[in-house]
């Protein structure tokens, strides 16, 4: 699987409800790899699934 690299500057729209939502992809990427110590070894396995191999 490759490795997922996202630029900190990265933001993606979803829809919910309809309504549209700016998401900061890169900020949220780089925030939890930054506190990854504090996640539990489930989420780590979940973010290891979308290839980012520092969850892994």
């Amino acid at each position: 699987m490759p490795h997922v690299k996202v630029a900190r500057a990265h933001v993606e729209t979803v829809v919910v409800d309809d309504q549209e939502h700016a998401v900061k992809l890169g900020v949220f990427l780089s925030n939890t790899k930054a506190r990854r110590n504090k996640l539990t070894e489930g989420k780590l396995q979940r973010l290891a699934g979308f290839g980012l191999a520092w969850a892994q």
